[in-house]
């Protein structure tokens, strides 16, 4: 039964005082008086953290590549918490070395931040020291997922070299499971995917393999056209097979990752998502890897996948090219009821928008939906659709950084020449993208190594907000400003005990024009997403809403006479 966890509550901020008034123009919600669409408040809220990449001046290929965040409820006090993934040293190298020193907060480990928000006033607090993490690999990416159904979110963390499964034991501490649960993985993993691929009601583990390589024998040097020197990207022909790793549902995992076929590609994942893109109802999974060909893994339904990336005309871009693949998302942009997908790339690439025909065959459409000539001068990591300003259509945010020295910074001394500013495109309703970068704020002006972002709702107030992780900089709380003001329902999709997300399940908001959405956590890059579905309802918010779920299983179920503007929990067998 459709039960009310929470209401709407406009958290007061700086942005808010300053004008009040907003209106809705050719390129979404702004202010009469030029307010910000997105405002950085890491500072006043709490969240004091800045990633080390140990970089020492050996110009290591690693450094550059991390890392990633993820927004989960760890508490289960119905609000979002947030993991940030740290760095160390390489090569053996003491932390003196470091051309760039840890500033805060030390031991270097991943952090754990609570959400403590009350009355609308969002506050974070740093409870890694009591949780018990003790992360002390060189880190990349996070997975959140409740992978024994006890009702407490766990964490895969991936690192350069052994990975991490933390146990969540649901008292605010938690206790490392790896080698138990039968899931390390030796090799260099960034992101990883919680998908029930065989649909038994048990979350399997997907996880994103990307190059073979070592500190100690990778003695390459690379420059810049002007002699420079330069980090050197992946040799070619190095990529690592991806794992997979069945639930038992003892705790344990299986190492199917040959068994059900996936270890037959070699790519160099980066981007991992999972989503049913044919319309059979099972789980299929993409991988966005760097430079080579990327995969669709569709699902046979008998444990097996097949790659139909080529077939299905998702492999490379329209004119036949793989590209440096880094963050993913899939989503329903156009509004036809089925799974589309975008992915950011290499500066002197463009990003790219896969259209889904509902049948699992895509179509690079990137140019004509004005995608590929705004992005063609950035590199493009963590990225998501979402539906900033609640009109019904899903907008896309991508977080942009260099993996080369990029020379105008270097001319400059600049002592890391790789930031960037990242961008907003919003969704005109018709097929097309329009770039509202510099509409968006202050927040867009502000240049930095950008990789993990995570999108979900912070502070309760019904849009979506983002937590960025830059590269040896300070993590960034952007938070929206307009999207509250037009209409909004808030959805939590759990399985049928009603402990965990229902991962997997697609949401179909029934009105004049049917609005799908999907449950997940995945995508981006090396980040974890809010689970919660939040669906814009534009200016049709005034009367009760019916929902269609498409769950895990197959099943389906009708919930209606949901109110707009506040949250609900939807549990599997629980409509009337």
């Amino acid at each position: 039964m459709p039960d009310v966890i929470c209401s709407a509550s406009r958290r007061p901020t700086a942005a808010a005082g300053r004008c009040a008034a907003f209106v809705l123009l050719g390129l979404g919600f702004r202010s009469a008086c030029g307010g910000d669409i997105f405002v950085d408040e890491a500072s006043s809220t709490g969240l004091s953290f800045e990633h080390f990449n140990g970089m020492s001046g050996e110009l290591y290929f690693p450094e550059m590549m991390g890392s990633g965040v993820a927004l989960f409820d760890f508490d289960n006090d119905g609000d979002l918490d947030v993991y940030l993934v740290q760095g160390q040293m390489l090569g053996g190298k003491p932390v003196s070395a470091a051309t760039i020193a840890p500033r805060y907060p030390t031991p270097l480990t991943d952090r754990l931040y609570r959400n403590d928000l009350a009355d609308g006033e969002l506050r974070f607090t740093d409870v890694t020291e009591r949780s018990g993490i003790r992360a002390p690999g060189y880190g990349m990416g996070v997975a959140a997922g409740d992978y024994d159904n006890d009702g407490h979110v766990d964490l895969y963390v991936t690192n350069y070299q052994s990975n991490q499964l933390w146990r969540n034991r649901g008292d605010g501490t938690f206790e490392d499971v790896t080698a138990r649960a039968g899931v390390d993985d030796p090799r260099w993993s960034v992101s990883a995917s919680w998908v029930d691929y065989d649909r038994d009601g048990w979350l399997d583990l997907y996880v994103g393999n990307y190059f073979r390589h070592s500190i100690e024998t990778d003695r390459r040097v690379c420059r810049m056209a002007k002699q420079a020197r330069d980090y050197c990207g992946p040799l070619k022909g190095a990529g690592d097979p991806d794992s997979l790793f069945r639930n038992r549902g003892d705790g344990t995992f299986e190492d199917v990752s040959e068994s059900s076929g996936i270890h037959k590609a070699y790519g160099g994942a980066l981007g991992v998502v999972a989503a049913d893109f044919n319309g059979d109802r099972w789980p299929d999974i993409y991988v966005a890897n760097d430079g080579v060909a990327n995969q669709l893994w569709m699902n046979q339904k008998n444990g097996q996948f097949l790659n139909e990336a080529l077939l299905a005309g998702a492999a490379v871009n329209k004119d036949g090219m793989a590209e440096a693949s880094m963050g993913l998302d899939a989503g329903d942009f156009d509004g036809d009821g089925d799974e589309d997908l975008f992915m950011t790339h290499l500066r002197q690439e463009t990003n790219t928008l896969y259209v889904n025909d509902g049948q699992g065959w895509f179509e690079d459409e990137s140019v004509v939906m004005g995608l590929a000539n705004p992005s063609f001068s950035y590199t493009g990591f963590g990225t998501a659709w979402i539906d900033y300003d609640n009109d019904g259509w899903l907008d896309l945010l991508a977080v942009n950084g260099a993996v080369r020295k990029l020379p105008a910074l270097v001319e400059l001394d600049d002592p890391y020449p790789l930031h960037q500013t990242d961008q907003l495109f919003r969704n005109l309703g018709d097929g097309s993208y329009r770039e509202v970068t510099g509409s968006a704020g202050s927040a867009f002006g502000v240049s930095l190594v950008s990789r993990g972002a995570a999108f979900g709702d912070l502070d309760q107030d019904g849009d979506p907000d983002v937590v960025v992780s830059n590269n040896a900089g300070p993590a960034r709380v952007l938070l929206n400003e307009v999207g509250s003001r037009a209409g909004w329902i808030g959805l939590r999709l759990l399985t049928a005990d009603g402990r965990r997300d229902a991962y997997g399940a697609r949401v179909e908001v029934e009105l004049e024009r049917p609005l799908w959405r999907r449950v997940r956590a995945d995508g981006s890059y090396a980040s974890s997403n809010d689970p919660r579905v939040l669906v814009g309802l534009g200016t049709e918010s005034g009367r009760p809403v019916t929902v269609r779920v498409i769950w895990p299983d197959g099943s389906e179920e009708r919930f209606k006479g949901l109110s707009a503007g506040r949250y609900h929990e939807l549990r599997q067998g629980g409509a009337r």
